[in-house]
């Protein structure tokens, strides 16, 4: 059965008459205009980890390889990509609708472990991109003997 809890009116810790702006104005200057009928391109991606690496599967479809860069500082790992619309038009047709992204795109994230950018790869097959991230070892501290 549901947890039921009784009300009480008098309580006043309970009553926040603004706690539901915040979620009401969140994000919306941080958010860029999205005007209408201009498509938009995300990055969207998972990240897996085991003991010794990351992976991470990112979407970018229509995007040639050499139009992606992936940079890793530390345990910062950024991802950029720019696609370009190319002029298609045949004599006697015109443009009726175009709904593909023409423009760059980036996204950046943060691991828990430093990443080994030395051994890191990646990988672009069928829009998506797939990146190896195998972690740095850990440099383990050693006692020092007081002489």
């Amino acid at each position: 059965m549901a947890n039921l809890s009784r009300y009480d009116p008098l309580n006043l810790a309970r009553i926040d008459p603004f706690g539901d702006i915040d979620d009401l104005f969140k994000g919306f200057f941080v958010r860029p205009a999205l005007f209408e009928g201009q498509p938009q391109m995300q990055i969207k991606m998972d990240v897996k980890e085991n003991d010794k690496a990351y992976t991470v599967h990112a979407d970018i479809p229509g995007v040639k390889k050499e139009d992606i860069h992936v940079s890793i500082e530390g345990n910062q790992v950024s991802i950029s990509a720019e696609t370009k619309m190319e002029k298609e038009e045949k004599e006697g047709e015109k443009v009726l609708r175009s709904e593909r992204y023409s423009g760059k795109v980036s996204r950046s994230f943060t691991l828990a472990h430093d990443v080994d950018e030395a051994q890191a790869q990646a990988k672009y097959n069928d829009g998506v991109l797939e990146l190896t991230l195998p972690k740095k070892a850990v440099n383990s501290a050693r006692k020092l003997a007081v002489q």
